[in-house]
């Protein structure tokens, strides 16, 4: 069998060689190809492409793509306006599409205009590969050296250790009991859907789209965000009222930067209004939900960006931009918190096709931002006070920004014009939270950027209903990769430190043959609801089981001693200051939740522990109290008073 093995790696060595050497002959050919002078005739080209509109009848093929490669870059679009409209058409393609073009046939006029190709090269080593693939199959592996594969997680994914899990487990706690604290239901959706429900609605981000392998005649693909397939469930459900949240992975097929908290496989924490309400109540709620889970968190100072689609769209208008570039306009300005604004610019002229007027005058408005007095400024402007989408939006903003004051938030909140989101679902009011200072990490400065954004979608529901009946929603998505990427650095320098178990008490035997003695407790103790766990060797090293606490964390210890069985009793060791105590093994359970209790206590901060020993206290001296106001004064006013000192002596520390 070895040898058999032996042969088929050496067959398949030297048929890769084959198809390396027509590869490298083909790239040869390429070569020299490239620098001959171009071997289309464009007159034919542009006169062929004339007959197509793009929307139906035409399908690209690989000789598409073999032209749209080739052409020169200082072609002339004015002299070859159908061509133009052929290459921005290719360009709309990404690579999953492009990977399925077929090969153009014989009896496609296009081909007709590609002169002097060879085809016979390319025949000949799709016949090699063939081959190649077929003796790989023969070995079991599609690898032609299986020693040589790196175990591996796929690019832009990764696994996570308990500290880790500890961290994330502990922000998405804080972040549900916000969402729980707003009245919010948790939905979940399928991790997959049809590729048909997630295509044209993300704009110039649908190439980011994961697409999966046909499976029975339906076309599938990741999901994208949490947000379509929130529509889709409203749409097939019928529901017209919901406030919900979700929290799930969501796949994008991006440049990964793993360092930033940026991956291809991450979570997403989102929450969403959807109703027919008065203007900007749900909006504004959504926005203090974001401060609320921000200050939670406590990661770094934030501010809180908002605009409103509406008056990028009246914007645009009194720009000069066309209605037709709007949305590739707005995908293009998103990009202003990642470049500057020269190379916005250029991208505007040189790919979207606007005039260099209407991307300076554009340049003037994005570089604004403010409060409610930027909205009155710009209800006075010459140009965008003739625009109707421009007014409804500013006057939508005034009123935002109004509750915002009213909820006492505004201090957070900023009205950029910069603001875009290039998603094309969004119609209304849109937001973006942003750190507004790189988080110290041990000796070292870390830059962040946005950690929530999100807006209103009031037609994305009709897009999946037969009548096109329309179900008004807002949400927010909170970036929580970004922020377990900040607090898992925090980990690694040495600034935070986590527990990954809640074990209470740690079961332990001082001599052996102490196991079903100890089995006998960690059931008691369970059934009691008290988190414990044991050794799981037969005769464990004491010294072994006081280190295991130590280095989890656990802060009790109950460690039997023959002796000790013998007159009824065990005993207590407090981990942290080695403290020993027996007590009766009857009272156990009834001692261990106490001291557990306490400890508890301990672990809280400054005001907690206030709040509990006055409650402690009311509840002992209830009856007293009730009789005595005077002394419940006294008892709260202490309690205040006790607070105070606590934050003033916090804020010394800091």
């Amino acid at each position: 069998m070895a040898e058999s093995q032996d042969v088929l790696l050496l067959k398949i060595k030297e048929q890769g060689d084959i198809v390396r050497k027509l590869k490298a002959a083909k790239e040869s050919t390429e070569k020299q190809k490239r620098t001959q002078k171009f071997v289309y005739d464009l007159e034919e080209v542009d006169a062929y492409l004339s007959q197509f509109s793009y929307l139906s009848g035409y399908s690209p093929t690989k000789l598409d793509l073999d032209i749209l490669n080739n052409l020169g870059q200082d072609l002339d679009f004015q002299k070859y306006k159908y061509i133009k409209r052929w290459w921005y058409h290719m360009r709309s393609f990404n690579e999953s599409d492009i990977n399925l073009f077929p090969l153009a046939s014989s009896q496609n006029s296009f081909a007709n205009l590609h002169k002097g190709s060879d085809r016979s090269l390319d025949e000949q080593i799709q016949e090699e590969v063939s081959k190649l693939l077929a003796l790989k199959a023969q070995l079991g592996s599609e690898d032609a050296a299986p020693q040589k594969f790196v175990l591996k997680t796929p690019k832009g994914t990764r696994d996570y250790n308990p500290q880790q899990m500890t961290i994330r487990n502990n922000v998405l706690q804080k972040i549900i009991a916000v969402f729980k604290k707003h009245g919010a239901e948790c939905i979940d959706t399928p991790v997959f859907e049809l590729k048909e429900v997630l295509t044209g609605k993300y704009g110039e981000d649908s190439k980011l789209i994961y697409d999966l392998k046909d499976q029975g005649g339906e076309i599938l693909a990741l999901r994208y965000d949490l947000t379509v397939p929130l529509a889709r469930y409203l749409a097939m459900s019928k529901i017209n009222t919901l406030k919900r949240y979700h929290i799930a992975k969501v796949y994008r097929r991006d440049n990964p930067a793993m360092t930033r908290g940026r991956y291809r496989e991450f979570y997403q924490c989102d929450f969403d209004i959807a109703g027919q309400y008065d203007p900007m109540v749900p909006d504004v709620e959504c926005l203090k939900v974001v401060t609320e889970i921000l200050d939670a968190l406590d990661i770094g100072k934030y501010v809180l960006k908002v605009n409103h689609r509406r008056l990028l769209d009246g914007m645009f208008e009194a720009c000069g931009v066309p209605v037709d570039k709007f949305r590739s306009t707005c995908s293009t300005v998103d990009k202003l918190d990642k470049s500057p604004w020269e190379d916005v610019r250029t991208e505007m002229i040189n790919e979207k096709g606007i005039s260099p007027d209407a991307a300076d005058r554009i340049g003037e408005y994005v570089r604004l931002n403010g409060g409610a007095e930027l909205a009155n400024k710009l209800l006075k402007d010459e140009k965008l006070s003739k625009t109707k989408a421009a007014v409804e939006g500013l006057e939508g903003m005034k009123l935002l920004l109004n509750y915002c004051d009213i909820l006492g938030i505004s201090d957070k909140i900023l009205f950029d014009l910069s603001l875009a989101r290039g998603l094309d679902y969004y119609t209304g009011v849109i937001y973006e939270a942003v750190l507004t200072q790189p988080i110290k990490v041990g000796n070292e400065e870390l830059t962040v950027g946005s950690i929530a954004g999100g807006g209103r979608y009031d037609n994305l529901v009709g897009m999946f209903d037969a009548k096109n009946k329309q179900v008004p929603c807002v949400g927010v998505s909170i970036g929580v990769e970004r922020i377990f990427s900040v607090l898992e650095s925090k980990l690694a320098a040495g600034d935070i430190s986590v527990r990954t178990n809640e074990i209470d008490v740690y079961v332990a035997s001082a001599q052996k043959n102490f196991l079903e003695e100890r089995m006998k407790i960690c059931a008691e103790l369970w059934n009691a609801g008290i988190k414990t766990e044991q050794s799981y060797k037969k005769n464990p090293k004491m010294l072994n089981q006081l280190q295991h606490c130590e280095e989890n964390g656990i802060p009790l210890a109950v460690i039997l001693g023959e002796s000790e069985l013998k007159r009824g009793l065990v005993k207590i060791r407090n981990i942290t200051t080695r403290e020993e105590q027996e007590v009766p093994r009857a009272n156990l359970v009834e001692e261990l939740k106490t001291r557990i209790n306490t400890l508890n206590v301990k672990e809280m901060n400054g005001s907690l522990l206030v709040n509990h020993l006055a409650d402690e206290f009311k509840r002992k001296y209830k009856k007293d109290l009730r009789s005595n106001p005077c002394a419940m004064r006294r008892l709260q006013t202490a309690a205040e008073r006790a607070k105070r000192t606590l934050s003033s002596s916090t804020e010394e520390k800091k």
